[in-house]
């Protein structure tokens, strides 16, 4: 079973920000300063977040040599045949509300800019890409 301590030993510049939390640079873009959040939650699942670029938490996984299933822990239960089975554990709805509402923060903050007669910038562009498409995707989900 991977731990965040595992993923924390193949990324570079980690500083622990508190218990089960930390900043590292993010390995899927060329990350100057550290962007990415990471934090494991009491059972096990490990979050992270890259506030630099938006790279996606499979993108990060994979750039160093993991999946995103390693984030997640397995979970032990009974079959109705009474043997253990593993089973990987969902995201809960308060995880998934966290990530949208995080999403629609980004699209309401690039409207805003586009109401005050602004222009984005390409990167902006691209974060707002970004936003909507993870949120389409979240759609999808639910259909």
């Amino acid at each position: 079973m991977m731990t965040a301590e595992t993923l924390l030993s193949r990324l570079d510049r980690v500083k622990r920000t508190g218990p089960n939390k930390w900043h590292a640079r993010c390995p899927a873009h060329d990350d100057r300063g550290p962007s990415l959040s990471i934090r494991e939650l009491d059972d096990g699942r490990v979050l992270l977040h890259d506030f630099g670029q938006g790279c996606s938490a499979a993108e990060i996984v994979a750039a160093v040599g993991l999946d995103i299933s390693d984030l997640f822990p397995e979970r032990i239960e009974a079959r109705h045949d009474g043997k253990p089975s593993r089973e990987r554990q969902p995201f809960s709805a308060m995880d998934a509300l966290r990530a949208l509402d995080f999403e629609a923060t980004i699209v309401a903050l690039c409207a805003a800019t586009l109401a005050r007669g602004e222009s984005l910038s390409d990167a902006d562009r691209a974060r707002l890409a970004l936003a909507t498409g993870r949120i389409s995707a979240a759609m999808e989900v639910v259909r």
